[in-house]
């Protein structure tokens, strides 16, 4: 195969285009899996195209925002990548979230539509009654279960409409949190997303170790987080392999090592949750794991004990990498490094990307020393959507992006992720924002105060527990009991973000600016 022929600048144009130059010499392979059903490049390519067309038909612009609030499934590779064809920047959300969740999201994008399921629809409806969009919804899934005023997926098709957009125009609007405020809004553009996927297409026979057709990638993470959508989807997509796609809602480590057996899979990408769970379950070892190629990690640091118990009975490395939503994946692999596999690391920077480490004074720092982390390159966004402060607070005026995670690399330039600089709790690849949690326990009647932290865990790296003050008039255990405040939580955000521990305190330990001393919270765990 030959797909290098991209122009004299391969990071200009619609990215929806690199699928295109896929689909005219890999067309017959199959691009998507699940459920027993398939599609080809060239179906997926055309039908792509129809629901753009379909979009347009519905009354939605180029430029304007459509939001999947979706499972993993075919929709959701059809849907984003008409998206991109009709012009219109794709917003992700998590399929997760409750209404309260979700008004932020609708509201910030203006969503002229929104892509669903049916079993999600009920919640869509609560979201909408608190804002003031309008936006037209699709809904995918049992036609007799989708509401009449509904149009259904498959009936959202027009003329085949491939919209051309600079390469500076918003293609990807996914969300991320900080550790204070409401979510924000990442504008990754076309250029951005062409980036991540312009190395998968370089014609490489003598070392590229699969051929399009050995390419099958197993995505159980879901596709919402830039993860699952950029280097379990996009890449292996554009490279001509087949996506498996799994319910992220419905993780089994059985089924997953079965399925990489019973279907040759050749790339899977997890978070350490995933690896523990299988390395743990009673059917490893029974499975023929030596089809993997490719067993990558990230999100968080995995236990070398449970890595090599893995790489030993798979035959395969287990590669980390390192990246965040505003850089559209990764900005570090271990999967194209000068040396090799080295453990312990995310690897060297990719082609193209400028990486340091600086002091807090913002001057570089030496091999072996720690601090924090910035990157410069094409898959780095331009900024948060409408947040000019906020987007002028994370670049340096050399254009290098702040991550606020604290690194350290070494004399090869193999970097190692050391902490992080936010107050962010990775739980089972998932980021859970402390203050988003504080704010909702601090609404129950009971509660005066809350402090959340992440207390190391072996099977989800951490776990989000909350250390709760009750007002004075509520007596713990009689009034309200831990099981209480974890189900008030429970009924209000996403699963993963709940506190698995309640703590009730007098009081939250705090400096004498009255900030509140996690650290001190932490340490007694």
């Amino acid at each position: 195969m030959d797909l290098r022929n991209l122009g004299d600048d391969p990071l200009e144009g619609n990215a929806a285009e690199l699928h295109d130059r896929t689909a005219a010499v890999d067309g017959a392979l199959t691009a998507i899996e699940a459920d027993g059903e398939s599609m080809t490049h060239v179906e997926l390519r055309d039908r792509s195209a129809a629901f753009a067309g379909g979009l347009h038909d519905l009354g939605v612009e180029p430029g304007d925002r459509i939001v999947l609030y979706l499972p993993n499934g075919p929709t959701y590779v059809v849907a984003s990548l008409g998206g991109l064809k009709a012009g219109a920047p794709v917003s992700f959300m998590n399929p997760q979230y409750k209404p309260r969740e979700m008004v932020h999201q609708l509201e910030d994008t203006d969503a002229e539509a929104i892509v669903t399921h049916w079993w999600l629809r009920g919640t869509v409806d609560d979201a909408l009654e608190e804002t003031a969009v309008d936006p037209v919804v699709i809904t995918a899934g049992d036609r007799e279960q989708v509401p009449d005023d509904d149009h259904h997926v498959d009936d959202v098709s027009g003329d085949p409409t491939h919209v051309e957009r600079d390469s500076d125009e918003v293609a990807l609007q996914p969300y991320t949190s900080g550790t204070t405020g409401q979510p924000k809004g990442v504008q990754l553009t076309h250029r951005n997303v062409r980036a991540q996927g312009v190395d998968m297409l370089v014609d490489d026979d003598e070392n590229a170790p699969l051929t399009p057709a050995e390419l099958k990638s197993l995505i159980w993470l879901p596709m919402y987080h830039i993860t699952g959508f950029i280097h379990c989807g996009w890449q292996p997509l554009l490279y001509g392999g087949s996506l498996h796609l799994r319910s992220a809602m419905r993780w089994d480590a059985a089924d997953a090592m079965a399925t990489i057996e019973a279907l040759d899979i050749s790339h899977f990408v997890g978070v350490t949750t995933m690896y523990v769970d299988m390395v743990n379950d009673e059917t490893f070892g029974d499975h023929d794991l030596s089809s993997l190629e490719v067993a990558a990690e990230g999100g968080a640091k995995m236990a070398v004990a449970v890595q090599r118990e893995f790489e030993e009975t798979a035959s395969v490395d287990i590669t980390e990498g390192y990246g965040l939503t505003e850089t559209c994946g990764a900005t570090h692999t271990e999967n194209q490094t000068a040396f090799g596999h080295r453990e312990g690391t995310v690897g060297q920077p990719l082609q193209m990307t400028d990486s340091k480490i600086v002091d807090a004074e913002g001057e570089e720092v030496m091999p072996g020393e720690e601090g924090e982390l910035l990157v410069r390159g094409p898959q780095v966004m331009p900024g948060y959507h409408d947040l000019p402060e906020a987007t002028e607070s994370a670049f340096t005026e050399h254009g290098f992006f702040r991550t606020g995670d604290v690194a350290r690399r070494d004399p090869d330039n193999y970097y190692e992720i050391v902490d992080r600089k936010k107050h962010v709790i990775v739980t089972a690849g998932y980021n859970v924002y402390p203050s988003e949690v504080e704010e909702l326990l601090t609404e129950h009647d009971a509660l005066a105060e809350a402090a959340v932290v992440g207390i190391d865990d072996e099977r989800r790296n951490e776990i989000p527990v909350a250390h709760v003050v009750p007002r004075p008039e509520i007596e713990p255990g009689n009034d309200v009991t831990a099981d209480e405040v974890k189900q008030f939580a429970l009924d209000e955000l996403a699963e993963y973000k709940h506190p698995r521990h309640v703590e009730f305190v007098d009081s939250l330990p705090r400096t004498t600016s009255g900030k509140i001393q996690k650290y001190k919270l932490r340490d007694d765990h």
